[in-house]
């Protein structure tokens, strides 16, 4: 049973990083509401702001090189202006997070049983033999065997998919209310990554937890999204139910990105892509609709000169009225 209590509020998040003397914005006005027992997918190229927004939300930047102004709330604190020890307080207990590299995530120097058991002495008062009990426990609960053995073991002498498993036993071990997953199923096999993302749906039944999954894959996003946010060169463009979304796109950005996805009875043609690149943060156009120069078909008079967002539906958010005349290249003009 889903459920509208709202658990994590961002509200105009700038995250700049410092180039020379200078800060770009990689997330640039990005408000989103994460629900309890919900499914937020966050969808998007690579460099259009993903992995920028969940550490920014965990504040896992370089202050001294990063700028995060606006408000990311839970529990009626701002995240976005907590200290570094106030953020230990809240890293692990409330919210977890799930790495897109366990290999580097995880310490080679250090036995699985001791990464895992490392949060339960930081956030609980357990005893030793209740730590390792719980190790055991949580080992077991993301599907690894024999977990007696697997905690006595170093990382590198896991498998890919293994040590994912452990990554998310370290997110979940103090039952955090929000989980963030930056790509958790890159570089898996295919039936690895079915695995994860039903482990992932399990948990989230299990605990009621709000999970932000960050990720470029949309058949991923297809099997356990409730709701998509579609970055692009910041900013939110599409945001709706991941039932909406995949039945309705409206943004260009998003139209392109399921056109460009193979079909199986598409054998012998030639893939669709979409034009250019996700501009550099120097690069980044800040006036007008940074997705324009990627469909410099469509004519100028079709974009908002501040692109702003549009409820199209109940629920439905669009970016920039270029939806209402977009139509691929080579297509006769007018809405697609």
């Amino acid at each position: 049973m889903k459920t509208s209590e709202e658990l994590l509020v961002i509200k105009d998040l700038h995250t700049g990083f410092r180039i020379r003397d200078s800060y770009f914005d990689a997330v640039d006005g990005v408000s989103l509401t994460l629900r309890k027992n919900e499914i937020l997918a966050i969808v998007g190229e690579s460099g259009c702001g993903k992995s920028t927004l969940a550490t920014s939300i965990i504040g896992l930047h370089d202050h001294k090189k990063t700028r995060v102004q606006g408000e990311i709330l839970f529990k009626n604190k701002n995240l976005a202006t907590m200290t570094e020890d106030q953020f230990n307080e809240v890293r692990g207990l409330d919210i977890g997070m799930i790495f897109q590299d366990p290999l580097s995530a995880l310490n080679p120097l250090m036995r699985i049983g001791e990464q895992i058991e490392e949060g339960l002495i930081y956030h609980t008062n357990f005893t030793k033999a209740q730590r390792a009990e719980r190790v055991l426990e949580l080992l077991a609960q993301v599907g690894i065997p024999n977990p007696p053995r697997i905690a006595r073991q170093f990382p590198h002498q896991l498998s890919g998919g293994m040590r994912q498993r452990v990554i998310i036993a370290i997110a979940i071990s103090c039952k955090p209310q929000i989980i963030i997953a930056d790509e958790p199923t890159t570089a898996l096999d295919v039936t690895i990554q079915a695995q994860i993302l039903d482990l992932l749906k399990d948990l989230q039944a299990e605990t009621g937890a709000g999970i932000i999954l960050i990720t470029h894959d949309l058949g991923v996003v297809a099997e356990v999204a409730d709701r998509v946010a579609v970055m692009y060169a910041g900013q939110i463009i599409e945001e709706a139910s991941a039932e909406e979304l995949f039945t309705n796109p409206q943004h260009p950005y998003t139209k392109s990105l399921f056109n460009s996805i193979p079909q199986m009875n598409s054998s012998g043609e030639k893939l669709n892509v979409i034009e250019g690149i996700v501009p550099s943060l120097l690069k980044l156009p800040r006036q007008g609709c940074r997705f324009s120069p990627r469909i410099s078909w469509i004519p100028a008079s079709a974009h908002e000169a501040n692109p702003a967002l549009h409820e199209v539906a109940p629920g439905h958010f669009v970016r920039c009225t270029c939806y209402k005349e977009f139509h691929f290249k080579g297509e006769e003009g007018g809405r697609s």
